[in-house]
């Protein structure tokens, strides 16, 4: 729609634009959810610059910039999932408190006011808190390089400390138990494939046959299936496209899965979707995560094993390898982390398998003293 020498339109992502050329000359933007919030701005702008009011930013509040960031940020430079996470935390979050603030007169207190809000809440975490001062950091952080504000006040703004939750990964005769009571699940070579390479769920649900050299024995993580769609994207991290070896036993489970599978394929006939994926619905099509969700928390179940997320097979993985002595690089590398402290933060903790083995080690370097002595 023209009108006035503006015009309104709906961008791709659903937020309608109005564009008009201002006082000074110049092509500005508004934004809003709706085509009558558009209009509505846009005929506050036009009249402004009729007047010959030229466009200032103390006019623009946080909840404003928060639309034009997304939209011109936010979705052309990140993953659409990355884009959708900094919506939703915006809408959710930093909107409803200070939204409606001036951009330029925003300051420390309002921010932390905001985050004294999330934390009266009582029904978030901290990580999700945190999460929400992030996204606000790195908006204003933008706003300062385009000269919409002069400080970036959320960095004056400690969020809330981070709290480390102790992991309780399955142990070794756990998993033992877990892989030994799905053997006639179909989704069982996906839990075994799991917890012996320490992959995503994303990743392994993005497998491919192609990816896969069971002669060698290797996968190939080249893709991540994108959460609640059926497309595969990039992994998270260059770090994260790797190859990895896999176990005799997981081998011979795939090769078992393959021909389970090729059968799955006869059975379905002209129904079957050839995608070739490794992990698959009957019918040959990608999986839901909250199919898996539920599939694995009813295994864990059925073996008696206490409930927790398919997350937790990778940290079994990686739990289980340090636990044997593999050396924290080597564990790393397979986890496809960006950087070995990355692993060493999650990691940490000390089981009871790995301070065994230091007491058994330092009696090892006591007694070759004693010995020499």
């Amino acid at each position: 729609m023209t009108s006035g020498g503006g015009q309104v339109r709906q961008r791709p992502n659903g937020l309608w634009e109005g564009r008009y050329v201002g006082a000074d000359g110049r092509r500005h933007s508004v934004y809003a959810k709706t085509r009558r919030q558009a209009q509505e701005k846009m005929r506050t702008a036009l009249s402004a610059a009729d007047h010959g009011i030229r466009p200032t930013v103390g006019r623009m509040t946080v909840g404003d910039w928060l639309d034009e960031w997304v939209l011109t940020s936010v979705v052309p430079r990140n993953r659409p999932r990355t884009a959708e996470s900094y919506r939703e935390t915006a809408d959710r979050y930093i909107r409803p408190a200070i939204g409606n603030v001036p951009l330029a007169k925003l300051e420390p207190a309002d921010v932390a006011r905001m985050l004294d809000g999330l934390k009266r809440r009582g029904d978030l975490s901290t990580s999700t808190i945190r999460y929400a001062h992030s996204v606000l950091r790195i908006a204003l952080g933008r706003a300062l390089k385009n000269g919409r504000v002069v400080r970036n006040v959320a960095t004056l703004v400690e969020p809330p400390a981070k709290v480390r939750r102790e992991l309780h990964p399955l142990e070794a005769d756990q998993v033992r138990a877990l892989l030994a009571s799905v053997t006639e699940d179909r989704l069982g070579p996906l839990y075994a494939a799991a917890v012996a390479t320490g992959m995503r769920q994303g990743e392994l649900l993005a497998l491919r046959w192609p990816d896969i050299d069971l002669d060698a024995g290797t996968v190939a993580v080249r893709h991540t299936l994108r959460r609640g769609t059926r497309t595969l994207g990039e992994p998270k991290t260059e770090r994260a496209k790797r190859t990895l070896r896999m176990a005799d036993t997981t081998v011979a489970t795939l090769r078992a899965h393959r021909t389970r599978q090729l059968e799955e394929r006869l059975a379905a006939g002209r129904f079957w979707q050839d995608l070739d994926f490794v992990f698959a619905t009957k019918d040959g099509g990608p999986l839901d995560t909250s199919t898996v969700t539920r599939s694995f928390q009813a295994a864990l179940a059925r073996a008696g094993l206490p409930k927790q997320p398919f997350h937790h097979l990778r940290h079994a993985y990686a739990t289980l390898m340090l636990e044997a002595g593999e050396e924290l690089v080597v564990v790393s590398r397979s986890l496809g982390h960006s950087t070995i402290n990355t692993t060493a933060d999650i990691y940490a903790h000390l089981t009871p398998a790995t301070l065994k083995r230091s007491a058994e080690r330092m009696d090892g370097i006591l007694n070759r003293k004693a010995d020499s002595a």
